[in-house]
């Protein structure tokens, strides 16, 4: 394999995926959509609110706190969106939004958006892809990831030892000594923000956020894991556009959901392409990358059928018990 990084765009371009014209058509930035998926987004939290709202005093609760945890953990599509500062033209309203989301999913805007821009740069790379989620060596494991506990127990881990001054070797690999102390700071402010809430809370007895936020995030992000799984695991650990990353064809209403994150093949080949634009860069790139036509289900097909030894596993790997 290669050592030799290609970039998206560059790779795009040698190979005539597109033209240089089409891409800087395609890389127009704009407030107006996103204002309009904004208030769109949120007139459906509003309603999945009210669902729990009205399920409050019977066992329906649940299934309404799944169905509205669903849709918060899908803010993490806008704020991935922020961190590329393409979903609004006007800088700064991705840097608000990208916060919001980030305290909202208990996600620190600017860790990630830091440690995404090395998955970009490394995307699949074993040992520098800090987001490399590897094939799991067994369906359990499959289903151990899935049930965010995983997640959850490293997220929560390096919010509390960033907060603590402290970063290891992984944070290593994509701060800076300049960086280092944005990240420590932004982890402080993000746990005396949770303090704050939790005190309150306590102190006044309002259970609220229990059963209007921190329930239904934490019973909704089992969706978000299995849609991160479908991005790139089971695919090969290269770095050629064509193969690492799968596109998932996925309905409308779901494509609302996820910003039009389901062409992550094409996001992957040109990053600067707002969210809105993604459909028309798939036309473009047509016949060209992976695309997965049955949609999340069908990656998890394939990926489970790596698992079980029905297909070869991507990363070259035996089949393990």
């Amino acid at each position: 394999m290669s050592t030799e990084v290609r970039t998206p765009i560059t790779q795009a371009m040698q190979e005539g995926a597109l033209t240089r014209q089409e891409l800087k058509a395609l890389m127009a930035r704009s407030d107006g959509p996103a204002l309009v998926r904004v208030f769109g987004f949120a007139l459906l939290l509003a309603a999945t609110t009210g669902l729990v709202y009205l399920a409050y005093d019977s066992w329906l609760i649940w299934p309404a706190m799944f169905v509205h945890g669903v849709v918060i953990v899908h803010l993490f599509s806008l704020q991935h969106e922020c961190v590329h500062y393409t979903v609004f033209k006007t800088r700064k309203l991705n840097d608000i939004f990208g916060n919001i989301c980030g305290y909202a999913i208990i996600l620190p805007f600017q860790q990630f958006r830091y440690e995404h821009c090395n998955h970009h740069t490394y995307t699949q790379l074993k040992g520098q892809d800090p987001e490399l989620i590897e094939l799991p060596i067994s369906v359990w494991k499959y289903l151990w990831y899935i049930s965010s506990v995983p997640y959850w127990r490293n997220k929560f881990s390096q919010i509390l030892r960033n907060g603590a001054g402290r970063l290891n070797d992984e944070d290593r690999t994509f701060l800076t000594k300049y960086e280092a102390p944005i990240i420590i700071r932004e982890a402080r402010l993000m746990l005396a923000f949770y303090a704050l809430i939790a005190v309150v809370s306590v102190a006044t007895g309002w259970t609220a956020l229990l059963w209007y936020w921190l329930i239904p995030l934490f019973l909704g992000e089992p969706v978000m894991r299995a849609i991160r799984l479908t991005e790139h695991v089971g695919r090969p650990n290269v770095d050629d556009m064509k193969e690492n990353t799968r596109t998932s064809l996925v309905s409308g209403p779901m494509r609302f959901l996820c910003w039009n994150m389901n062409y992550h093949a094409e996001h992957h080949y040109a990053a600067s392409v707002p969210f809105h634009a993604l459909p028309k860069l798939h036309e473009k790139l047509r016949g060209y990358v992976y695309v997965e036509e049955r949609g999340y289900l069908g990656a998890h097909v394939d990926i489970i059928s790596q698992l079980i030894g029905r297909k070869p596993r991507s990363d070259g790997g035996a089949k393990k018990a």
